[in-house]
C-alpha cells in the first residue's frame, strides 16, 4: 500500500530537490527515500523540522554524489553511515540503509545493506518506519504504519521486548511519541514491555534520559503519557522522588514550558531539586531555574497586590517570579495575566544607596555598614521603592543604633 504527500513545501523546495537529484544521479531513481519524522509529520499535518534521507549508497558514494553537484557534504557519522548535506544552508541528514549486527541496550553495531525491509526492521516504531520517494509517494514496509497514523497508535516494530533490549531509551520514546501523536489508550503490548523492562533504563546516560524527558514534557498535553508512565512504574524509574501529579496536571493548563512542567514533578525543596538536576545532568541554566522555582522566598499568587508583587519581582528576578506565578496559577486556579504584564513592563530599580553614603554620614566601614544597608533595603522595598529622602532614611537608621 502506498499513498502520496505531494505538495509539501519542504518536499518541493529547490534545496530538497537538489539533494535528491544528486543522489539519484549517482544511484538511479529510487536509490534514496525520505524517512522518519519528515514523512510522519507530513502525513499527520504536523510541522516538519528535520529532513532525514535513507539511501542504498554508501557514505563514500553519498559524499561523492553531493560534491559532484557542488553541494557541501559533512561526514557527521560515517561509522554509522551518516553524511549531512547542506543545500541552500539547510541540513539534510543522509544515512545508508543499515541492519543491526550487535546491540547492548545503549548503542548498536551496524552493517550497511541495500534492503529497505531490513532498514525498517531495526527502527523503533512503525510510525517512524515510513519512507517516501522524491515524488512524495509513501511506502510502509512494516505494513502497519499508515493504519497507526490514522488511529493515533504508537506500536513497536516487530516484538516490543526485542526493540527495547536493543536500546532502553525506546521506553521513554514510546511515551514521548504517545504524548505527541497518540490517541486513546497506549498500545497494550508496548506498555507491558516498557513496564517489564524498565529497570534496563539504569544503563542509559543521564543526558539521553533528560533530553527525552524534556521532549516528552514539551508535548501540547503530556498528561495522559505521564499518567501511563506512572502506572507502568517508568516515571519512578526516571524520577525516584516524583511527586503526586496534581500540580503537574494543573500546570499543563498554564504553560507549555517543559522545564517548568518538570518542576511540578519534583519535590518543593531546593536542595532535593539541585541534587535531582545533577543526577539528570541538566544544564546549569535549567538547574538554577528549577531550584529558584521552589527555593525559599516570596510566594507569588495571581491575586497578590501590586506593591507585594513588585517586592517579589525585585527579590526574585523576572524569570523566577514568572515561574512561581505559573505555579501559583496552577495551585490557586487563578489568572496571572495582570502580574505577567507587570513583570514585563516594570524594571526593578537599583538600590539607591551604598557604603559610601554611610561613610559620608560618619559610619565606619565594617559589619555595621552591611546591617544598615540591609535595613534600608527592607524598608525601601516595603514602601514600594520611594525615590526621595534616602539620606533622611539613612540618618534615621543610624540614630536608631544606640
Amino acid at each position: 500500500m502506498s499513498v502520496s504527500m505531494r505538495g509539501q513545501p519542504w518536499l518541493e523546495a529547490s534545496a530538497t530537490r537538489a539533494v535528491m537529484g544528486a543522489l539519484e544521479t549517482a544511484g538511479g531513481p529510487g536509490c534514496a527515500r525520505f524517512v522518519g519524522g519528515c514523512v510522519r509529520n507530513s502525513l499527520l499535518d504536523q510541522p516538519v523540522d528535520d529532513i532525514d534521507i535513507a539511501t542504498v549508497l554508501t557514505p563514500d558514494q553519498t559524499m561523492a554524489a553531493l560534491k559532484a553537484v557542488g553541494l557541501k557534504a559533512v561526514p557527521t557519522g560515517v561509522e554509522h553511515g551518516t553524511v549531512t548535506a547542506v543545500s541552500e544552508r539547510r541540513p539534510y541528514e543522509i544515512t545508508t540503509l543499515r541492519r543491526d549486527v550487535e546491540t547492548d541496550g545503549r548503542r548498536a553495531v551496524v552493517a550497511f545493506t541495500d534492503d529497505w525491509a531490513q532498514d525498517a526492521a531495526r527502527r523503533d516504531f512503525r510510525l517512524n518506519a515510513l519512507y517516501a520517494d522524491a515524488s512524495g509517494t509513501i511506502f510502509d514496509p512494516t505494513g502497519g504504519a499508515l493504519a497507526d497514523a490514522a488511529a493515533g497508535r504508537i506500536v513497536f516494530v516487530g516484538e516490543a521486548e526485542t526493540r527495547i533490549r536493543e536500546d532502553y531509551l525506546r521506553i521513554l520514546r514510546f511515551f514521548r511519541f504517545y504524548a505527541w501523536y497518540g490517541r486513546g489508550a497506549p498500545d497494550a503490548r508496548g506498555l507491558a514491555a516498557c513496564a517489564a523492562l524498565k529497570a534496563g533504563m539504569a544503563r542509559l546516560s543521564a543526558e539521553r534520559v533528560s533530553k527525552e524527558l524534556l521532549k516528552l514534557l514539551a508535548a501540547p498535553d503530556p498528561r495522559p503519557a505521564v499518567q501511563a508512565m506512572k502506572e507502568a512504574g517508568v516515571l519512578a524509574q526516571v524520577l525516584p522522588q516524583v511527586q503526586p501529579l496534581t500540580l503537574f496536571e494543573a500546570l499543563c493548563d498554564v504553560t507549555t514550558d517543559p522545564v517548568l512542567r518538570l518542576s511540578a514533578l519534583l519535590p518543593a525543596d531546593a536542595t532535593a531539586v539541585a541534587e535531582i538536576s545533577g543526577d539528570l545532568r541538566l544544564s546549569n541554566v535549567q538547574r538554577n531555574r528549577l531550584t529558584a522555582a521552589v527555593a525559599e522566598g516570596p510566594v507569588v499568587t495571581p491575586d497578590m497586590g501590586v506593591v507585594q508583587a513588585r517586592a517579589a519581582l525585585y527579590r526574585l528576578g523576572r524569570s523566577a517570579f514568572e515561574d512561581r506565578l505559573a505555579r501559583g496559577e496552577a495551585l490557586n486556579r487563578g489568572d496571572g495575566a495582570r502580574l505577567r504584564r507587570l513583570a514585563a513592563d516594570w524594571t526593578p530599580p537599583r538600590l539607591p544607596v551604598n557604603g559610601r553614603d554611610l561613610a559620608r554620614l560618619g559610619v565606619a566601614p565594617g559589619p555595621e555598614t552591611g546591617r544598615l544597608l540591609k535595613a534600608f533595603e527592607q524598608g525601601w522595598i516595603a514602601e514600594d521603592f520611594p525615590t526621595e529622602d534616602h539620606e533622611a532614611r539613612l540618618q534615621a537608621l543610624i540614630a536608631q543604633r544606640g
